[in-house]
C-alpha cells in the first residue's frame, strides 16, 4: 500500500432552495407516480435550482464551507479543479467563475468533464498535481445544475436528477496513513450514445429544431446504462481495494454514487459491504451527477459516519461510460 500523498482537509455542500417531490412531478401531467418512481429508483424528491442558483453560486457555497472546515484561506487555493457536466456556460470554464467568486486569486482553475465519475476523476487529477510537487492545495468539487438540461417531458429521465454542489479540499500529505491509499479511473467511449445529449455542441448545434425536439436533453437507454453501472462499478471496487491491499473487512463505510438503489444495492453485495456500512442518500436528492459523492460525503461527515481514522470506498459511474473508485483513510 503506497504512502497517501494528498488527504481531504475539509467538505462541504450546497443545494437549491426549492424541494420538488414525486407527486409534484406527477402533478406537471406525466404518467407517472410516487410508487412508480420509487419502486425502481428509490427516489423519493429531489432540491431544483431558481434562475438565480447559478452552478457557480452552488459551486461557491459548497466550496466555503470546505474552506472553513479545512481551515484554508483563498490565497491558499493553488488549484481549482471543477467536476460537471452542466457548466454555465460554454465558454469559459465554471471553475474560473468560482475562482472568481471566491476570491481565490493565486489558483489555476478548470473544468473536468467525466459526467457522474466527474468528482472522483478530479480528486485523482488532483491528487496527481500534489504528488507532482505543482500543488499543495486543491479544492476539488462536483457540482451540477441538470434542471437546465432535463426534458421534462420524458418520465424516464426527468425524473433521476436533481441539482446540487459538493466540494472537498485535498492538502499535501505528512506522513502517516491518512489520506488516499489507492485510486482507479476507467473509459469506454464506444458506448457513448446510451447516456448523452446528442445536439448542442458543434455536431449538431442549437436550432429551434433541436430545441422543440429536445435533443439538446439527456437521452439514456435505462436498461442498457443499469447493466453496465453495475458491471463498471463491481470492476471498480475491486480495483481499489486491491490497491489498497485492504479487504471489504476494512472499509468502515462505502459511499457510491447515488443513482440508483438498485444499483448502490448491486454494488454493495458485490463488495461484500453490508447495507449498515453504504451511505445511501439518493432518495433525498435524487442523481446530483458529479456533485452525489462529495454531498453524500460531507452528510457522513456530519452524521458521524466518517471520523477520524475510518476507511472509506467510494464508487461512481457515468456517461462516456466513465467509471472509477478511491480508497481514503479519514
Amino acid at each position: 500500500m503506497k504512502r497517501p500523498v494528498a488527504y481531504i482537509a475539509g467538505t462541504g455542500h450546497a443545494v437549491p432552495r426549492r424541494v420538488v417531490t414525486n407527486d409534484d412531478i406527477a402533478a406537471m401531467g406525466l404518467d407517472t407516480n410516487d410508487a412508480w418512481i420509487v419502486e425502481r429508483t428509490g427516489i423519493r424528491q429531489r432540491h431544483l435550482a431558481a434562475p438565480d442558483e447559478t452552478l457557480t453560486s452552488l459551486a461557491a457555497q459548497a466550496s466555503r464551507q470546505a474552506m472553513e472546515q479545512a481551515g484554508v484561506l483563498p490565497g491558499e487555493i493553488d488549484v481549482i479543479v471543477l467536476g460537471t457536466a452542466s457548466p454555465d456556460h460554454l465558454l469559459p470554464a465554471t471553475a474560473v467563475e468560482v475562482q472568481a467568486a471566491l476570491g481565490c486569486s493565486r489558483a489555476a482553475a478548470f473544468d473536468l468533464g467525466a459526467a457522474c465519475s466527474g468528482w472522483l476523476y478530479s480528486a485523482i487529477v488532483a491528487e496527481s498535481l500534489i504528488a507532482g510537487g505543482s500543488a499543495d492545495t486543491v479544492l476539488v468539487i462536483g457540482a451540477e445544475k441538470l434542471s437546465s438540461i432535463v426534458n421534462w417531458k420524458d418520465r424516464n429521465t426527468c425524473v433521476l436528477f436533481g441539482d446540487g454542489a459538493g466540494a472537498t479540499v485535498l492538502r499535501r500529505a505528512r506522513g502517516g496513513h491518512r489520506g488516499i491509499l489507492s485510486s482507479y479511473m476507467r473509459s469506454d467511449g464506444a458506448l457513448t450514445q446510451l447516456l448523452w445529449r446528442p445536439a448542442g455542441g458543434n455536431v449538431e448545434p442549437l436550432s429551434p429544431e433541436v430545441m422543440a425536439e429536445g435533443r439538446h436533453c439527456i437521452q439514456m437507454a435505462g436498461r442498457e446504462v443499469f447493466k453496465h453501472a453495475v458491471r463498471s462499478m463491481a470492476e471498480a471496487t475491486d480495483r481499489a481495494l486491491d490497491a489498497a491491499r485492504l479487504t471489504a473487512n476494512d472499509i468502515d463505510l462505502l459511499i457510491p454514487h447515488q443513482a440508483n438503489v438498485r444499483i448502490i444495492d448491486a454494488t454493495a453485495k458485490h463488495a461484500g459491504i453490508p447495507p449498515e456500512r453504504v451511505f445511501v442518500n439518493v432518495d433525498r436528492y435524487g442523481n446530483t451527477s458529479a456533485a452525489t459523492i462529495p454531498i453524500a460525503l460531507n452528510e457522513a461527515i456530519q452524521q458521524g459516519r466518517v471520523k477520524e481514522g475510518s476507511t472509506v470506498l467510494f464508487a461512481a459511474f457515468g456517461a462516456g461510460f466513465t467509471w472509477g473508485s478511491l480508497v481514503v483513510r479519514f
